[in-house]
């Protein structure tokens, strides 16, 4: 049961699908590379790619233009026996468990070993079901287990071959809240004791915060940010990734202040301002000495405080006066605290 994690490259991949009178693009030039043993997750909405994207990593899908390689073997070229082989080292996560029924705990996690033809498969599915911790329900049947068991015996079944990449398609979103943390908590642990590259996709901003190292933000078909979790969730650039973060940390402008935004501090009172807490400066009592040293009296609308793997950042959305708004924003940069105005109220 020792593995390594593997590389995998999508470089200036496009997928297009046949359609009546034509064809429509499912992924545009998309560029990016998975480290070996880090948990990338790649987050978009339905109809975004991620799906398709995720298929290609074992051949499932073929690129139209660009390559796909894992572990440096282009997935895209690969066919017989060197497919195979690829699909060997590519274990596979699915959102509704895919069992089979007839089959027990110990079976359906058997299945991959007797259709590769493995040795010692009894001991190598004990191995697994105690890992996932199910050595009790070992000769128990799919109807017989919750959503989170069902899940577990998934994982093994996908661990079976000793992969270097694990995939995960939206393992958790069938789940409830407290199933799904038990799950994420076992990933991380087989990241960490296996060292497997993990590529997951999901459409939950929490599950990538609570996991995933980096992070791929995925729109139209199009790679719209990517980089460390820690960085895009503390800075994130594009509109889409912002609509993905407002529901996971909480910051949204309440419903009666976003309503009177105004474009410009002509006729306003007020400046809104975003105020992100990150790094060494995170737990540091900024609007306390804003208070206290100039005298700028903060109104706090909304916020958050969250942990990205060991590191904490908060959010805030404040209004300040707008006589003193630029002395407050500079003040709290100067303390390595990052400002955005995202409008001024009356």
């Amino acid at each position: 049961m020792t593995a390594s994690g593997a590389p995998i490259i999508f470089d200036k991949v496009g997928k297009a699908f046949p359609k009546r009178g034509g064809m429509v693009t499912a992924l545009e030039d998309v560029s990016l590379t998975v480290e070996p043993g880090a948990i990338t997750g790649i987050i978009g909405r339905s109809g975004a790619g991620k799906s398709t994207l995720l298929r290609m990593v074992n051949g499932l899908e073929r690129p139209t233009s660009g390559t796909v390689t894992v572990a440096g073997q282009d997935v895209g070229r690969a066919s017989g026996g060197a497919l195979r082989g690829i699909r060997r080292e590519v274990g596979m996560i699915f959102q509704h468990f895919n069992l089979l029924s007839s089959r027990t705990v110990a079976g359906n996690i058997a299945l991959p070993l007797e259709i590769a033809g493995a040795a010692n498969v009894q001991r190598r599915v004990a191995d697994l079901i105690d890992r996932v911790g199910l050595t009790e329900f070992a000769e128990r049947y799919p109807a017989e287990l919750s959503g989170g068991q069902k899940q577990r015996v998934g994982i093994a079944r996908a661990l079976a071959t000793g992969p270097k990449v694990l995939l995960s398609d939206e393992a958790t979103s069938a789940l409830d809240p407290e199933t799904t943390q038990t799950v994420l908590r076992l990933l991380a642990d087989i990241n960490r004791d296996l060292g497997l590259t993990i590529l997951l996709i999901t459409h939950e901003m929490a599950v990538v915060r609570d996991i995933a190292s980096h992070v791929a933000v995925i729109d139209g078909g199009r790679i719209v940010e990517a980089g460390a979790t820690y960085d895009i969730f503390t800075r994130p650039q594009h509109p889409t990734t912002r609509s993905f973060l407002s529901g996971v940390t909480g910051v949204t402008l309440p419903a009666f202040i976003a309503q009177r935004l105004l474009p410009s501090a002509e006729s306003a009172s007020q400046e809104v301002v975003r105020i992100t807490f990150a790094g060494d400066h995170a737990t540091d009592p900024m609007l306390a000495r804003l208070t206290s040293e100039l005298g700028i009296d903060v109104n706090i609308l909304a916020g958050a405080v969250e942990e990205i793997g060991t590191r904490p950042f908060g959010n805030l959305l404040v209004s300040l006066p707008v006589a003193r708004a630029a002395e407050a924003r500079a003040y709290l940069e100067r303390h390595h605290l990052l400002t955005e105005v995202l409008g001024h109220v009356r």
